[in-house]
């Protein structure tokens, strides 16, 4: 999930039945005594996170939503404190769960704007009308996003629009670009 300053990415795109959440982190571990979790967070800048809540944290087989009662960037990673959880060991049962909010928490975007779960699984197709695949997944490489791309093989193009992606279409499900079909 990629726009600006909002969520950049996701491994997981739908989660239950009746509603669409968006993956926006995880948590890595506890921090501390009271009930205080390390989250990875797939947010740009990762802080932003905490402005997403309740959460619906996902683990292997259960999935609870909590609200986060607080949370502040600690260097380079975030720390959050979920309601109820108000030891170390109770935080601990929140260690390797996937961290979901509603997709209408999200803010709108602007024309030429995209959340990358919106690109995952689109169809990318060169100018000249060649299949390359379809977008199985983004990479932030800090000069610019990548689109992993899976079809005949694995090919990795720059989402760099109006370079090599000319045009992308959430409605038809494509995105073209401009990229040797060989290559």
């Amino acid at each position: 999930t990629r726009k600006g300053s909002q969520p950049k990415r996701s491994k997981i795109c739908m989660a239950g039945t009746e509603s669409r959440h968006v993956c926006v982190g995880r948590v890595t571990g506890v921090y501390g005594v009271k009930g205080w979790v390390k989250v990875e967070s797939f947010t740009d800048p990762p802080e932003n996170i905490l402005h997403y809540t309740p959460w619906r944290l996902h683990g292997k087989s259960e999935a609870q939503t909590l609200p986060v009662a607080e949370g502040r960037r600690h260097g380079k990673r975030v720390l959050a404190r979920l309601e109820t959880f108000g030891d170390r060991d109770a935080a601990a049962e929140l260690s390797g769960m996937e961290i979901f909010v509603e997709r209408a928490q999200l803010p709108e975007l602007t024309n030429g704007q995209y959340y990358w779960t919106d690109l995952e699984g689109l169809k990318v197709v060169t100018t000249d009308g060649a299949s390359l695949g379809n977008v199985d997944s983004m990479i932030s490489t800090g000069a610019n996003d990548v689109l992993v791309v899976c079809g005949g093989s694995r090919r990795l193009i720059p989402f760099i629009v109006g370079e090599t992606v000319q045009s992308v279409d959430i409605e038809a499900g494509t995105i073209t670009v401009t990229w040797d079909a060989t290559f």
